[in-house]
């Protein structure tokens, strides 16, 4: 930093306050900055007594040097962000202009396959078609339909094979194999996980993604082989061979097999020939296929309990992008064998919008949340690093997988029902499965377990969304799982850790959720749930200690298409190693119509599902169908215990009827959150949009008005329907309370449900002093009687908080009671104005 001096000397002030900076000083600046880049005025003044090379410029000075060092600094990491962004919006404009350039093609082609059809169609009297039309026509399907002799695989055969994928590969990765469709929902741009795409009209399923990764080729390709640690419903990849090829490239024989997703399906497996090789633009590709009909070389018999199915030319196509990372296209092709399901279940293996969120998606996914975390801190909360907890979050998943299927090689065996069919219970005493149980925890798995058994069922759900019901089962754990079993608790919490209720004093012990990680694109969460006095034991009911659950939660998207919502969860230790035993437990939601869903992100049970009804019934529900909503949906449940052998029949009845009562619990839940459901239910909500909901929001509003002298609503508001759909939009929130000693809510509109963190199912189990902290108590308290007396209050504002917990801050608050008809006091209303999350 040099500057004019006045009379020459170094670090001399002139008139113009500049200063010259000798290297020296520069270099001694430099070294204080690095180690304390905004040092206060006393910190600067002793900067000065250190260093004497620095004594002869004035602390104002050195404050200047630094906030120019600061500024510096701050440009220099803008430019380089800058140049990060124009990077990637190069390699983006490079992948759209290939993408394009792509669609070109396939309209030429369609262009020309229509003229031959029509030709065709207008020469239907010859006896034979034009060879090149029916080439054309076909094109791109013949490769997938026409059937191939036994091929050779010895060596040299093994490498037509591979050449052979790599062509059909690289044809569905940047060719026009397959007419590729955008897929529903999926919006390419700047901020898209990539170019998503599944195909139309060809055989089996198949999806496309292209994307940029903050990865070179050679870690894309590494991490993309290594598919259990990214696909959660990969069980196994055994590579049983492998085969040097004179380009440089290696040819692999693969055995992988996949998890049933649910109980009413067997799992399948895979026999295939995985390439990988450079092209000569550099281009790093790995392809694989099924090897099906070969003779003269290695074969993989049939497997006891698993379907084989077939995967058709897919693969990696992975290229260096200019100024680092990599520009990545993703194809999946498999026919899945959907014969061998449940008819009610070939949509999950006849869909390429499930294969492309199960699948394509969440390669890219893994590689999006890695790249960011090799450019971000190692450690995240709870002071774990990242890979550790995608390593608990696999293991969550990978043992909630283990206890769907329930394999013979791991050691499950089935027992006898008890005349019902529902439930099915699977024991396990093998010694892989217990090792690691044999610790003694606190809160903990007892060293006494010497066998693990799990219950689990599987149920069909209509027009209920998977997010909405998984959204719902995680927020408002008390809804099915408060039942009152105190045998089956007595028994089993002592011989298992995977009793959430335990035996209670006060109901159940109040939910904290401790957010541990997420993906980047929000699609998995993984967190600590906290139960606060659960007891262990009827022996500890006088002494209740907190229960600690490590959940993982993924699918809460209600916008994203085919996603497979689940809630899996396993007792831990306070301590929470990251080795500790997990028996995990929970539930699986899997959408059978891939269909867009029509409702609101934040919708759960809200009155919009019910403002427009008419004579027809439920329009909500007519528009949500035609939509192509979420109509069906698959739900999967299983939970796992470790308990003593000489309590297997007790443990076993007990699990059947936890289960049950789970099942009974759910399809009460999922009544009341679907669109369709109209009424009143088991007291679960007010019939909304029917005429005594429209009553309510006219009484809140004439209320309002007799009392504070102004309209609630804005003016030109007439008829009860339009009443009740404004107080619904209102962006205040309004909730009503009922007059009991202990006023429950009965009512909210949409911004009071936001506010609560709640739905109108579980509404009514929140009380008014709940949501009021120490202060807020007092004040409401000391207000009541006037309210009741003057039948208004305005409160000033403050503090209150959520159902989850979480300080909600309010401008002004206004309570007012309802009046009736009869002008008798029907509830109390409360107003809480520009309230934000704190």
């Amino acid at each position: 930093m040099a500057m004019s001096c006045k009379d020459g000397k170094p670090g001399s002030l002139d008139n113009g306050k500049y200063v010259r900076y000798t290297p020296e000083q520069v270099e001694a600046l430099e070294r204080l900055y690095h180690e304390c880049p905004k040092p206060s005025s006393i910190r600067r003044q002793q900067l000065i007594r250190e260093c004497p090379i620095l004594s002869n410029i004035e602390p104002k000075q050195i404050k200047v040097w630094f906030q120019n060092r600061r500024c510096r600094e701050k440009q220099r990491k803008e430019a380089s962000r800058l140049q990060a962004v124009n990077r990637k919006l190069t390699a983006m404009n490079k992948l759209l202009m290939e993408e394009n350039d792509r669609l070109q093609k396939q309209v030429s082609q369609l262009v020309y396959e229509n003229g031959c059809f029509r030709q065709h169609t207008q020469n239907a009297t010859l006896a034979t078609k034009d060879p090149s039309c029916e080439s054309a026509v076909m094109s791109g399907q013949q490769r997938e339909t026409h059937q191939h002799p036994p091929r050779d695989a010895s060596p040299a055969g093994l490498l037509s094979i591979a050449e052979e994928t790599l062509a059909e590969f690289l044809s569905k990765a940047t060719g026009t194999a397959v007419e590729w469709v955008q897929m529903p929902g999926m919006k390419p741009g700047p901020d898209s996980i990539g170019i998503i795409a599944i195909s139309h009209g060809c055989p089996g399923v198949a999806a496309r993604a292209c994307g940029l990764v903050g990865l070179e080729p050679t870690r894309v390709a590494e991490l993309l082989k290594d598919r259990p640690s990214w696909f959660h419903d990969c069980r196994a990849v055994d590579v049983l061979n492998v085969l040097p090829t004179a380009n440089g490239g290696t040819i692999e024989l693969l055995y992988m097999q996949l998890y049933a997703p649910t109980t009413l399906a067997p799992a399948r497996d895979f026999w295939l020939l995985r390439y990988t090789s450079v092209l000569e633009d550099g281009s790093l590709v790995v392809c694989e296929r099924s090897l099906k009909n070969t003779q003269n070389g290695p074969s993989m018999p049939p497997v006891q309990h698993f379907v084989r199915a077939e995967m058709l030319p897919s693969g990696y196509l992975i290229r260096p992008c200019e100024g680092g990372g990599s520009i990545i296209h993703i194809v999946d092709h498999m026919d899945l064998e959907p014969w061998s399901v449940p008819e009610v279940l070939r949509p999950l293996y006849e869909s390429s919008t499930v294969l492309a969120q199960k699948t394509t998606m969440a390669a890219l996914r893994q590689l999006r949340q890695i790249a960011q975390e090799v450019s971000q801190s190692n450690v995240t909360g709870w002071g774990r690093r990242p890979a550790a907890l995608r390593a608990l979050s696999q293991r969550l998943s990978r043992g909630f997988n283990d206890a769907v299927n329930g394999f013979t090689d791991e050691g499950w065996s089935m027992m006898g029902n008890d005349g019902m069919d529902d439930v099915t219970i699977l024991v396990n005493s093998s010694p892989d499965k217990l090792m690691g149980l044999n610790l003694s925890f606190a809160n903990g798995f007892p060293s006494v377990s010497n066998a693990v058994l799990c219950a689990k069922a599987s149920m069909l759900l209509q027009n209920v969304p998977p997010a909405i019901l998984l959204r719902f089962l995680r927020e408002h754990r008390s809804e099915w799982a408060d039942s009152s079993i105190d045998a089956y608790s007595a028994a089993v919490v002592k011989v298992g850790p995977c009793s959430l209720r335990g035996s209670r004093v006060g109901g159940f012990g109040s939910q904290v959720i401790l957010p541990l990680a997420h993906t980047v694109e929000h699609e998995e969460f993984l967190e600590v749930i906290k139960l606060e006095g659960i007891a262990q034991s009827p022996e500890d009911a006088l002494m209740p200690r907190d229960v600690f659950l490590l959940q993982l939660c993924s699918g809460m998207d209600e916008n994203a298409v085919g996603t497979c919502a689940e809630l899996i969860f396993a007792p831990i230790d306070a301590s929470f190693a990251d080795d500790a035993p997990l028996l995990p437990s929970g539930f699986r939601i899997i959408p059978l119509d891939s269909g867009k869903e029509a409702s609101s992100p934040n919708r759960t049970l809200d009155l919009a599902s019910a403002l427009e009804i008419g004579p027809a019934g439920n329009k909500a529900s007519n528009d949500y169908s035609a939509a192509g909503g979420c109509m069906r949906s698959v739900m999967t449940i299983a939970f796992e215990f470790a308990f003593e052998s000489h309590l297997q029949e007790h443990v076993a009845s007990m699990a059947r009827q936890y289960v049950r009562s789970i099942i009974s619990s759910v399809q009460r839940v999922a009544l009341a959150l679907s669109p369709s459901y109209s009424g009143s239910h088991a007291g679960l909500r007010t019939p909304l949009g029917t005429p005594e909901a429209q009553t309510l929001a006219r009484w809140i509003c004439q209320s309002y008005r007799v009392y504070m002298g102004v309209e609630l609503l804005k003016s030109g508001t007439e008829g009860g329907e339009s009443v009740l759909k404004t107080l619904w939009h209102h962006s205040d929130a309004i909730m009503c309370c009922s007059l009991k000693a202990l006023p429950v809510f009965t009512f909210a509109n949409q911004a009071g449900l936001d506010m609560l963190e709640t739905t109108l199912v579980a509404l009514q189990d929140l009380t008014l002093e709940k949501i009021f902290d120490e202060h807020g108590r007092k004040t409401l308290c000391t207000e009541f009687p006037q309210i009741m007396q003057q039948g208004f209050a305005c409160l000033k504002g403050g503090i209150c908080l959520s159902s989850m917990g979480r300080p909600v801050s309010y401008e002004r608050a206004v309570a007012w009671k309802v009046l009736n008809e009869e002008e008798n006091v029907h509830c109390i209303c409360f107003m809480f104005v520009n309230w934000s999350f704190v």
